[in-house]
This record gives C-alpha cells, structure tokens and sequence, in this order.
C-alpha cells in the first residue's frame, strides 16, 4: 500500500483526499494565523478531506533579488509553531539547505524539497534522517520516471515516508504543461502522489521580475488531477491574491475553496468507489 502517515491520518491509497493549503510564504504573524483560522473552519465543513497548513519561511528563487522572500528559519518556525499549536493541524514547509531539515522537522509534519533542488542529494539525506515525511517536488526538467532515483536516495538515508508532487513541465519558454499520466507513473514507484495546482499554473519569470499565472486554471487542473488518482492537492491559497507578496498571480483566492473542495470531494468519491459512497 502506498502510504504515508501525517500526524492522526494517512495519505495514499484508500485514504481519504488530502490537501496542503495555505499561502506562498509567511507574510506576517497575524496573517498567518488569520489565513489558518480561516482554513481550519473551511476544511472542517469537509470531514473527508485532510488539511495540512502550507507556508514558506524562505522563498530562495524569487526571480528578482528584490522581492519579498519571508522572515527568515527561526521567525518563520516560530510563527508555524504558533499556527499548529492554536489550531492543531500538521503543518508543510519547505527547506533550501540541508542544515534547515532538523529544525525544520521539529516544528513541521512534512518537510517539502522544492522543485529546482529535487534532486540535491545532500538536502535529499538530510530530509530523509529527520522523523518527518518527506514530499519532493518533480523538476519541471524531469520526466516522471526519472523521480524513481530520488526515492531510492530517501529511502536508502532510511525514511520511507515520502511523497512525490507532480508540478508541470517546462514548455518552451515562461510556460509549463501539465501531464497528468505523470501521477500513476510515479504512483508505480510505491508512494502517494500529490499535484501542486497552483504551481502547474505558473508562468515562471513571466512578468520579467516577477513570475505570471493563470489563476483561473486552478480549479480545472486540480479536478483533472483527482480525476486521474492523485492521493492529495496542494493549493496555495490567499484572502488577497492581488495584493499577496508570492504568486500572486498562481495563488487561489481564497473565496474560491469552499466551492472547489465540494467539487473535489464528490470527484475523489466517484474516483475511488467503492472505497467511497
């Protein structure tokens, strides 16, 4: 069976949808538990589907050297610290060094290795000696079979607790496609799959300094994705998409999810009957 366990439930085969939601990056404190707050009462008319916070502390490959990358390691898990304590949920972050995965693994569930670094062996190890589970984005270079040499590189640093994420390919320039055979060919490596529909569409580096999307995709790939088998969603989401300090132009308002999730949870049942009825 292809499953990871995340705090009181399990993601993958048989298991009930799950969906890493939250904004890009941490944009202040009050913020973050005011976005948290938000989605811990939406997802809770959703019994059915596992919710797993997302942000970022760090965002390291902003396109422009001005923009706006996040608090910082120690500020960033403080305030993470503070979301999965005031509203008990598991929380998903990512990591851009090895030395970050330890800490980082004391505060989060699930450490995520971001796509541009997936196939970094040392961030990889130090991901994968840590107690958390660890979800590694496809490279938008890669081909999903390719993703079979990083799970040996987890599962031979001894974690067998991973999640591999499907997040577009690169198509031409400033464009990615979404292939979504690629969610059972991973899935035939033994791990949950997820699919990153906010990510898939980004128009990266798009907008010179900053990277476009097409934010009214998100809904239409992340239904495609459950349609196909994908074990669980990651969706970023904001009150202000306009206004958010990453993606702003990929991120899903956050009005939007109540209606989304409704449509994903009936898909997922139709999916996976007769597990669900």
């Amino acid at each position: 069976m292809r499953q990871v366990p995340v705090r009181n439930f399990m993601i993958g085969e048989g298991q009930p949808l799950a969906v890493m939601c939250g904004p890009c990056v941490i944009e202040s404190e009050d913020h973050s538990l005011h976005v948290a707050e938000q989605l811990k009462n939406i997802f809770s008319q959703h019994p059915r589907i596992s919710f797993i916070f997302k942000s970022s502390f760090d965002k390291a490959n902003r396109s422009s050297l001005s923009s706006f990358r996040g608090p910082g390691l120690v500020e960033g898990l403080r305030i993470l610290e503070k979301v999965k304590n005031a509203f008990d949920i598991p929380i998903v972050t990512d990591i851009h060094l090895p030395e970050q995965a330890q800490p980082v693994s004391e505060v989060c569930d699930i450490i995520q290795i971001p796509a541009f670094l997936c196939r970094q062996t040392d961030l990889l190890v130090a991901a994968a000696r840590t107690e958390a589970v660890v979800s590694v984005k496809k490279g938008q270079f890669m081909g999903p079979w390719d993703m079979e040499n990083v799970v040996d590189k987890i599962k031979g640093s001894g974690n067998d607790k991973i999640i591999l994420t499907e997040r577009g390919a690169t198509f031409g320039y400033n464009n990615l496609v979404s292939d979504m055979r690629s969610i059972p060919i991973m899935q035939g490596l033994g791990v949950p799959v997820c699919y990153d529909a906010t990510h898939s569409v980004q128009l990266p580096g798009g907008q010179g300094e900053t990277s476009g999307g097409n934010r009214e995709f998100i809904p239409t790939l992340a239904k495609a994705a459950v349609a196909a088998g994908a074990d669980c969603l990651f969706m970023e989401a904001h009150p202000d998409p306009v206004n958010a300090k990453s993606d702003a132009a990929s991120v899903l308002d956050l009005q939007e999810l109540p209606q989304l999730l409704t449509q994903l949870e009936r898909l997922y049942a139709v999916v996976h009957e007769p597990s669900y009825k």
